[in-house]
């Protein structure tokens, strides 16, 4: 039996702490990317946040895993669920991989196999996803899926200086389904 959380070029894992020099450069390539700029943390930090991640019980359906590469046991990113409401059916999602691992299909089949996950399993009903208007890769990313873009939140967040523009992405679980068909293990 296939696993689950396996894909062709990706597997979706708990983070372990020896990860935590992966999430460090994870942290400087979203800074260099323009997408984040957070004060910088020891490598001590990082150590103990993985740490504590390797340990830590799941918050209900906010969870936050490792995207390793198969072919390299590597690791290449972090995909992961957050603001999930279960009553209302609806949950986010964010993905992040390393930028000497971009364009290798990573991102996408680690989200085809997160969204997979969330709508078969957990039975939600609808994915939203927010893009910096800037970051124009992820934006394709997110289209090539099938999300659809559903709205502009102007000058949502003060990042490098000045005011950006946030891109409300979303997909329905039955589009999903009709792109990319729920694998059975």
């Amino acid at each position: 039996m296939a696993s689950f959380w396996k894909g062709e070029r990706i597997r979706l894992r708990g983070i372990e702490p020896d990860d935590w020099a992966g999430f460090m450069r994870f942290a400087e390539d979203e800074e260099n990317l323009g997408d984040l700029l957070n004060p910088p943390r020891s490598a001590e930090g990082f150590r103990a946040w993985a740490r504590a991640q390797a340990v830590a019980a799941p918050d209900g359906d906010c969870f936050q895993l490792a995207v390793e590469a198969v072919d390299t046991g590597e690791l290449v990113g972090a995909v992961g669920s957050h603001h999930a409401d279960a009553r209302a059916g609806w949950f986010e999602y964010g993905v992040t991989i390393g930028a000497d691992h971009r364009r290798n299909g990573y991102a996408a089949q680690a989200v085809v196999l997160l969204l997979c996950f969330m709508f078969a399993e957990r039975r939600f009903h609808k994915c939203e996803a927010r893009i910096f208007a800037h970051n124009e890769a992820s934006l394709a990313l997110h289209r090539r899926l099938g999300f659809v873009e559903e709205g502009l939140l102007r000058d949502r967040v003060f990042l490098a200086g000045r005011h950006r523009d946030v891109v409300v992405m979303g997909m329905l679980a039955d589009e999903f389904a009709q792109l990319h068909p729920i694998r059975e293990t």
